[in-house]
């Protein structure tokens, strides 16, 4: 689910996914096969190697990696405890990864088991005034578990997602699916399908904490930042409530997410001013969390 609005993928261009050979899907199958063999407790184990080596082995995100989670934690970007931080995110992301594998074979029940919803009558009392929810949501957690629930209790929900490779889009597309979440690619037609699920009182849910072509500056933990602005346009634009919302892991496979009032969107309000107040709610859930927020790219840019 992603927050980026308006670019269009390179391999949206008719006839790209026709000519890949399925190896994509393939592999991600084979691997999701695998995975559902191994106990439990052994495959979140894994992740923590994996998630080490994926840190030492990419100097690039590990850098800005570091960069975001001393200002986060405001600390020193050589202070110990911001690599730490680092790190146990890196594994945290291997640990997500793995849920989303073996999202794929649970049923309804038990997906519904393993996920508990704070703020359920927040959300209900927002979808009552007819006009759709917009879930703001950072990087942290799994945003796909949490969408999927929100599938499998009944909720209509849209995702806005990126292309992945060839063949590998239609199994990760599938998964997405597959507890009745509608998938929205990332594209010009994106804002279209936005605006029409939320006529139709769904709920969207935009991933708006990253930089991901043009947006808003804000203040980020108090460094300048640009984040995507569309949630801010389409809220201000629509009526529909926009919800500040996160998703935690507790334990292997099971997650809780927390759904904040709708933001109070007033006449006069700028789309900056709106993401500014999302950002600052992101700011508390991050601080809370560190190692399950996902920031392995440059976020912040020079103060002018």
């Amino acid at each position: 689910m992603l927050g980026r609005l308006g670019r269009t993928a390179a391999s949206d261009a008719p006839g790209e996914r026709s000519r890949r050979p399925p190896l994509l899907a393939g592999s991600y199958y084979a691997g999701a096969r695998i995975l559902r063999v191994v106990p439990p407790g052994i495959r979140h184990a894994a992740a923590a190697p994996g998630g080490a080596a994926w840190y030492w082995l990419s100097p690039a995100q590990r850098r800005a990696a570091l960069d975001n989670y001393a200002a986060a934690l405001g600390l020193e970007r050589s202070d110990p405890q911001v690599a730490r931080v680092a790190r146990r995110a890196f594994q945290n992301y291997g640990r997500m990864l793995i849920d989303f594998v073996l999202m794929g074979s649970l049923t309804p029940e038990e997906l519904i088991e393993r996920i508990t919803l704070d703020g359920r009558d927040r959300l209900d009392a927002a979808l009552a005034r007819g006009r759709g929810a917009i879930m703001a949501v950072p990087h942290m957690g799994s945003w796909d578990m949490a969408g999927s629930y929100a599938a499998a209790l009944g909720y209509k929900i849209s995702a806005v997602a990126e292309r992945f490779p060839g063949s590998l889009n239609d199994a990760v597309v599938e998964t997405r699916r597959r507890f009745g979440m509608h998938v929205i690619m990332l594209g010009r037609a994106a804002v279209r399908a936005i605006t029409e699920a939320l006529s139709a009182n769904h709920i969207v849910a935009l991933l708006c904490d990253l930089e991901q072509g043009p947006g808003v500056a804000v203040r980020f933990f108090g460094r300048h930042a640009v984040v995507p602005g569309g949630p801010a346009s389409i809220a201000l634009k629509t009526g529909a409530a926009l919800m500040p919302a996160t998703q935690f892991r507790t334990a292997p496979g099971r997650y809780t997410i927390h759904l904040e009032n709708p933001l109070d969107l007033r006449d006069g309000d700028t789309k900056e001013q709106v993401m500014q107040r999302v950002v600052g709610r992101f700011e508390d859930f991050i601080r809370e969390r560190p190692d399950q927020w996902y920031a392995f790219r440059p976020m912040f840019r020079a103060e002018e």
